[in-house]
């Protein structure tokens, strides 16, 4: 058994506070701590403060710091969430290990890894970028593999505040992931599937990097040209991604396809019905709904129940096999009674004409 469980912290503490681990108090400022600190006393069962946030720590007081970590004493109150998340984000897979963290925080400090990573990425979307993307991706994968109904964690935070592509792509990958988990059979389930998903779902925009930030934001009508760079984003993926030798037929589908429409009528080449890949499907459903419920300058947000059930009532374009899955969360509560999505730190895209995102 562990130091940090024979400290037999009463449930009562744990709820408000967060026995921290050495590895995340490493990840501090050595001698000025952006959390309060509070030491658990066995002999009272109780915590007491220990050090204010910012406070300048001695020599003497970093050793004791220390010393009351190894030793599993060591509080933070989880009313600092935002701040320790802010760490932990950075080291992501210790989630994995850490089994001091809620599965609610764990949710948000992936959430937050994968925004950093992929910020980096899209302003310079190179090996070097890429690499620590990739890894944190797949602590979110192996998480989901733990449980697959812990994608729901991450239904709940969908944002609705539109804070460009990044957070918009973030949504997308949400939203597929949870309707591939749903649609799967339990002995029909492939990591690598999910792993190449996640990837192709998180970097379904990536060509939009190209697309001049003026379009992207614009919130008047586009003119012809400014539709036509919009249109070559996908294909504009495609090149970046084979620039980076990366190349699969998940990555692609959902790249290429996340536009097309069942019946024809989407792009870049148009293409109908079986034709489109089942990820493409996924990927359609998945950005139309993230794009719908956030609000933008030109449109309002959708409440999620309406977007769910608009999608699955246009059977001629969307994949009844995603829609409907997705209305019947909704209209069951699944992510919260409201119908409302939960209120994210951050949120997406500018949508599509009717039916999506305008990218």
């Amino acid at each position: 058994m562990s130091k940090m469980q024979k400290a037999a912290v009463p449930d009562n503490i744990s709820e408000e506070y967060y026995q921290i681990s050495e590895e995340i108090l490493s990840s501090f400022s050595k001698y000025r701590p952006p959390v309060d600190l509070f030491q658990f006393r066995e002999d009272i069962a109780q915590l007491y403060p220990l050090y204010r946030k910012g406070q300048r720590l001695t020599n003497e007081q970093v050793d004791e710091v220390q010393a009351l970590c190894r030793d599993g004493s060591l509080f933070v109150a989880r009313s600092d969430h935002s701040i320790y998340v802010e760490h932990i984000a950075k080291q992501a897979d210790l989630v994995l290990v850490d089994v001091n963290l809620k599965e609610s925080e764990v949710a948000d400090i992936l959430l937050r890894a994968l925004e950093m990573r992929l910020t980096d990425f899209m302003e310079q979307p190179v090996t070097a970028c890429f690499e620590p993307l990739y890894k944190d991706l797949m602590v979110l994968t192996e998480y989901l593999t733990q449980d697959r109904f812990r994608a729901r964690l991450f239904m709940r935070r969908l944002p609705t505040e539109d804070k460009g592509v990044v957070v918009h792509s973030i949504s997308v990958m949400t939203i597929g992931l949870w309707l591939h988990l749903e649609h799967v059979q339990q002995g029909e389930f492939k990591r690598r599937f999910l792993d190449r998903l996640a990837l192709g779902l998180l970097l379904h925009d990536v060509g939009l990097t190209k697309v001049p930030a003026y379009i992207r934001e614009k919130s008047t009508p586009l003119k012809a040209d400014e539709w036509e760079k919009i249109y070559a984003h996908s294909l504009a993926g495609i090149k970046m991604m084979q620039k980076l030798n990366l190349s699969f037929d998940e990555l692609n589908g959902v790249i290429l396809h996340h536009h097309e429409r069942l019946d024809g009528s989407g792009y870049p080449q148009k293409l109908k019905g079986e034709a489109i890949s089942a990820v493409g499907r996924i990927a359609a459903v998945a950005d139309s709904f993230a794009a719908m419920i956030t609000k933008r300058s030109y449109a309002p947000a959708k409440k999620p129940v309406d977007a769910a059930r608009e999608l699955a009532a246009d059977k001629v374009k969307y994949d009844v096999r995603y829609t409907t899955p997705l209305q019947t969360a909704y209209l069951t509560g699944l992510f919260g009674a409201s119908g409302q999505a939960a209120p994210g730190k951050e949120a997406g895209a500018a949508p599509e004409k009717a039916e999506g995102s305008k990218a």
